[in-house]
């Protein structure tokens, strides 16, 4: 049984990610920034949580390194160690041109997601590293491939800095009983990217047949990339969902699917 610690995890990919691995027997803390979200959250996971599994939950603000810190002392004492750390943590604004993006936005952005993850890891690292080993994963977003992307210039850059990041870090704890990787989940449809999409009908609109064949649902992603994580024995795996086979694949299917739908998109 893996003993996991999933930050960002009281919606969207994150709480996927937790609610599978409960359901697969893995014990887990999940965070966020609402001590009452984080209770409601860990509450419902209990209920489809097999006997012997626990979970908990900590109010965490991520861009606070002694918070991060203390989010480490306090899944240790809750597991019984941890051994498997998802910094998951992030916020995206991806409708904006970047001079229109507000200076609280960027703020949000580039401490949350790049911060927050500096920190994880920091935690994570030090920690595993005094008690046996484990694994880290960075989950990154659009934009750290390099690509440039309309309205996600500060995003982008976020996650691409995200990469280079992870890289780093797989090359710092190569050889240590630590390891280290990157998962990049695709193009996912959760609650922030719904209110981005309310905050631009036009350009949902004028993007509809491409983001409907390429979005997915949490819940349909959220157990293949867990079955990866669980499997991976290798220092600087990189975990990645939309892959250009699997993105062929979407474009050449007969029956093309209409996944905003279910959102009254």
């Amino acid at each position: 049984m893996r003993k996991a610690v999933v930050t960002g995890s009281t919606q969207g990919i994150g709480r996927a990610l937790a609610a599978e691995l409960v359901r697969r027997g893995h014990s887990v803390v999940v965070t966020g920034r609402s001590q009452a979200t984080v209770d409601e959250t860990a509450e419902q996971l209990r209920k489809n949580a097999p006997d012997g599994v626990t979970v908990h939950g900590r109010a965490v603000d991520v861009t606070d390194a002694a918070q991060v810190e203390a989010l480490w002392d306090d899944a240790v004492d809750a597991l019984g160690g941890v051994d498997l750390w998802i910094n998951n943590a992030g916020v995206a604004h991806t409708t904006r041109p970047i001079v229109e993006t507000t200076a609280g936005e960027v703020r949000a952005m580039v401490t949350t997601n790049m911060l927050g993850t500096v920190y994880g890891s920091q935690a994570a690292v030090r920690g595993m590293s005094g008690e046996g080993g484990g694994q880290v994963f960075n989950v990154l977003g659009g934009g750290s491939d390099g690509r440039i992307r309309p309205g996600m210039g500060v995003y982008s850059a976020t996650k691409r800095g995200l990469d280079s990041f992870t890289r780093a870090l797989v090359k710092e704890v190569d050889g240590t009983a630590v390891r280290v990787g990157q998962v990049s989940p695709g193009m996912l449809i959760t609650e922030g990217w719904l209110r981005e999409a309310a905050a631009a009908p036009d350009q949902v609109a004028k993007q509809r047949k491409i983001l409907n064949i390429l979005c997915d649902h949490v819940d349909d992603v959220a157990p293949y990339l867990v079955d990866r994580m669980l499997a991976s024995t290798r220092n600087g795996d990189a975990i990645a969902w939309l892959t250009t086979a699997r993105m062929t694949r979407k474009f050449l299917a007969p029956r093309k699917r209409d996944v905003l739908a279910r959102y009254g998109l």
